[in-house]
């Protein structure tokens, strides 16, 4: 995903003028030859992440549409301050491109795991929010909001499903279990293992790579009494948007992601995902008790 982050980015920066890329030291090899054919429009400034969002601010206040990357903790965490007053408060927007969440990167330590990115976005009003599951889905997606001008975050990843499904991020039901069965929502790069969990079970999967907006009213149509969310972050942090969605109807919710205890382990991503129950023997499980 990254490497199509670099590629789409490098491509933007000669199609469109509007276009601005703000680094923080992260990735900033892989820019060196647009910083030198584009030096009013590529900055790199070094390890300062929240001056990194406060120049994506500021280029934003000039009409530029500023792509502000480096790993998730030190863009969403670290500088949420500077999101929430460079940006939001001035009524500018930008895309914010992050690496490494949740636990792309465990050999580093917890100060590169971010698992509570998106609820920390979810704070903050009118943002769309993007998890792809496969690096085909990136281009279009990275393409897609540059021209747009909400203010966005674009969530990449090492992890990946073994085929993209693209699409606006509307549901989209890749098993159709039949009418009144329970729906599992998978999003981004855990489908493949949502899918291998319920293997035998009676239950609709679809899949989003757009967690916010959430798409509600794909959700009110397929939802019966159980939801199922399985989400690559902090467990819960959809919950709220089903619940408000399914308002008027009894449901029940079963929300499966990180969870809140701090680990304190390294290891390898697919060792976090098995940690956290997010493989699909600990999807299984968390899915059987729930029916049951």
């Amino acid at each position: 995903m990254r490497d199509v982050f670099v590629d789409t980015t490098h491509q933007l920066l000669t199609e469109d003028p509007r276009t601005a890329l703000v680094l923080a030291d992260i990735s900033a090899d892989s820019f060196q030859e647009a910083a030198r054919r584009h030096p009013d429009r590529v900055i790199n400034v070094g390890i300062r992440e929240q001056l990194l969002v406060g120049v994506g601010g500021g280029l934003a206040l000039t009409g530029l549409r500023p792509i502000v990357h480096t790993y998730a903790p030190f863009l969403v965490e670290r500088a949420y301050e500077q999101i929430k007053l460079d940006l939001d408060h001035q009524d500018v927007t930008a895309v914010l491109v992050s690496v490494g969440a949740s636990y792309d990167r465990p050999e580093a330590g917890r100060t590169h795991l971010s698992p509570a990115d998106v609820a920390l976005i979810d704070t903050l009003h009118g943002w769309t929010v993007h998890v792809p599951g496969h690096p085909d889905e990136v281009a279009p997606l990275l393409r897609a909001a540059v021209a747009a001008d909400d203010p966005v975050y674009l969530r990449l990843s090492t992890m990946a499903n073994r085929r993209p499904y693209g699409g606006n991020g509307d549901l989209r039901v890749v098993r159709d279990a039949g009418p009144g069965t329970p729906l599992l929502v998978a999003v981004g790069p855990l489908l493949d293992e949502a899918l291998a969990a319920v293997e035998g079970l009676p239950v609709t999967v679809a899949y989003t790579h757009r967690p916010r907006p959430f798409d509600t009213a794909g959700l009110r149509a397929l939802a019966t009494t159980e939801v199922i969310l399985v989400e690559p972050y902090l467990a819960g942090t959809s919950s709220r948007v089903v619940a408000d969605a399914l308002t008027d109807r009894p449901h029940q919710v079963l929300a499966l992601g990180v969870g809140r205890k701090d680990l304190r382990r390294y290891g390898t991503a697919a060792d976090h995902n098995r940690w956290h129950g997010l493989d699909a023997a600990g999807i299984r499980r968390a899915v059987d008790a729930f029916l049951s």
